[in-house]
């Protein structure tokens, strides 16, 4: 099986990677865009693997992605950022939604670290009340100086001189 699944196959993954494990396996969970993917993100996601022992990553659905950000994103398509997040080594899982918010897969996958990148106050962060009520942690992670998509797309509207 490979490291994109839907929500189902990858609930199913998780129990079955916990019942063989000898000890209680630690899922990490983070969501986003992750658009295009740049050395903040594998700074972020490097961390977040960190503090546990499976690092899933659900990202938004093409359609998600434009009600947040806008008609002229994504740039890169759904099934290709998936494609992009799980060749990354720090990676485990990656997963779409197409809600607003990520609380149904949390809710659905019940990870026991929940993290974000670090403009999001823990209170901030969606699904934190499930996390902390189910005895997991939630944890605001710190950004990259002067790393972002918006500056990179930015960057790349720049007429040459």
């Amino acid at each position: 099986m490979g490291k994109v699944l839907s929500q189902e196959l990858l609930q199913q993954e998780l129990q079955s990677e916990k019942s063989k494990s000898n000890r209680d396996l630690k899922v990490v969970f983070t969501n986003g865009c992750f658009d295009l993917l740049h050395v903040g993100h594998i700074r972020y996601l490097q961390m977040a693997k960190r503090l546990g022992d499976l690092l899933v990553v659900a990202i938004n659905t093409d359609s998600s992605v434009q009600k947040l950000k806008g008609p002229t994103r994504p740039l890169q398509n759904q099934n290709d950022r998936a494609e992009i997040l799980s060749a990354l080594a720090c990676v485990d899982y990656v997963t779409h939604f197409d809600d607003e918010t990520p609380l149904a897969v949390i809710k659905i996958l019940k990870p026991q670290i929940l993290v974000k990148g670090g403009d999001w106050a823990v209170d901030q962060i969606v699904g934190s009340d499930f996390v902390l009520k189910s005895g997991g942690v939630v944890k605001s992670l710190p950004f990259v100086d002067g790393k972002s998509t918006t500056g990179l797309v930015e960057k790349a509207n720049l007429k040459p001189i």
